[in-house]
């Protein structure tokens, strides 16, 4: 039996890989210039993006075309996150000093965004949320008197509730988080989530318990300078998960950028290094199957190994990426609100 099930598990890996390997990003036109770091595909169908100027886009009909909007009264905001659940329900999120971090929902596919969360203490500057489903979501800002600033929900957004200091590790002076693609903070099944730190230390901090307490562990990856370190997280299942960054002033320079763990976090070991500085991963599929993409300044991979190798996509400029499920659909965004698809070729897919 257990030889049948790798036997089929090697023919889907490879049938996988060749949907890969026949595939690229297919450019998309958006509608707007903003320059887009935040993004998430819901389905073969809807994905939102979000950037400077206040902008958000949003398609339902799988990138042909793509709404273009505002967020009233936050023009001058630049939107790092947004995380969206169908058509209709998202939440974007602002980086900034003080006032500037924000937190906004719509449930009228952007017609209207409510304030959920406005940041008061001049000291915080949130880098990026994550959500388990609808109502129960979490958001960090980089250390306030020596802790990191945690924040979650449990009602949808209409409550913020900050972590008590006591309940996480002390952040090493000189860290941080990078709000580079709202992905330095992830969450997984009902209750796990992480996030990832640069800048004089690249640790990562993981929670069991939706953030009510915090456990943290050294990574591998390049640190030291503020340039430096982790710039996005993701897992694929409570134990298996990758880290990646690198210096991202040095965009083709990746000396010790890419990092995995088997044991949900707590020990990391260093994969093989992508083709420069990364500043977001995502997972296309789950379990054994899943594949991995990475996008940066200077261009995008897929790894087929779970990092140990990595094979190039294009070169092209782009901030985030974003996967659906079962390796079908994914989009990367980037600069002058460039946007991609990655579609399974049909002669691949294995449904």
């Amino acid at each position: 039996m257990r030889k049948l099930f790798e036997g089929v598990f090697c023919i889907l890996f490879v049938l996988v890989a060749a949907m890969f390997g026949s595939a690229q990003w297919q450019q998309q036109t958006s509608g707007t210039k903003a320059d887009f770091r935040g993004l998430s595909a819901v389905s073969d169908e809807v994905a939102w993006a979000s950037g400077t100027k206040g902008t958000f886009v949003k398609t339902t009909d799988g990138g042909k075309s793509w709404e273009v909007g505002n967020v009233a009264g936050a023009e001058d905001l630049d939107f790092r996150d947004i995380d969206a659940f169908d058509a209709s329900t998202a939440y974007i999120l602002s980086i900034g000093n003080g006032e500037a971090s924000r937190i906004y929902k719509t449930t009228d596919g952007g017609k209207s965004w409510s304030l959920q969360f406005k940041n008061t203490n001049k000291d915080a500057f949130f880098d990026a949320m994550a959500f388990w489903d609808k109502n129960h979501g979490i958001a960090m800002s980089d250390p306030v008197n020596g802790k990191f600033l945690i924040i979650i929900t449990e009602d949808g957004g209409r409550n913020w509730t900050p972590i008590a200091p006591e309940k996480l590790p002390a952040a090493i002076d000189g860290e941080g988080g990078f709000a580079a693609s709202g992905t330095c903070i992830t969450v997984q099944g009902k209750t796990n989530a992480w996030f990832a730190t640069g800048g004089k230390a690249a640790r990562v901090f993981r929670s069991t318990d939706r953030g009510k307490s915090w456990t943290v562990s050294a990574t591998p990856i390049i640190s030291g300078v503020a340039a430096a370190g982790i710039f996005s997280i993701a897992f694929t299942d409570a134990k298996h998960g990758i880290i990646i960054g690198g210096t991202y002033d040095k965009p083709n320079e990746a000396d010790r950028s890419v990092a995995v763990t088997s044991d949900g976090g707590k020990s990391w070991k260093l994969a093989g290094n992508a083709a420069g500085f990364r500043s977001c991963v995502a997972y296309a599929g789950s379990g054994r199957n899943a594949i991995i993409v990475v996008v940066g300044t200077s261009g995008s991979e897929y790894s087929t190994d779970n990092g140990a190798s990595w094979i190039a996509l294009d070169k092209e400029n782009y901030n985030a990426v974003s996967f659906v499920n079962a390796t079908k659909v994914g989009w990367a965004a980037g600069p002058g609100g460039r946007m991609a698809k990655f579609s399974a070729a049909k002669e691949h897919r294995k449904e």
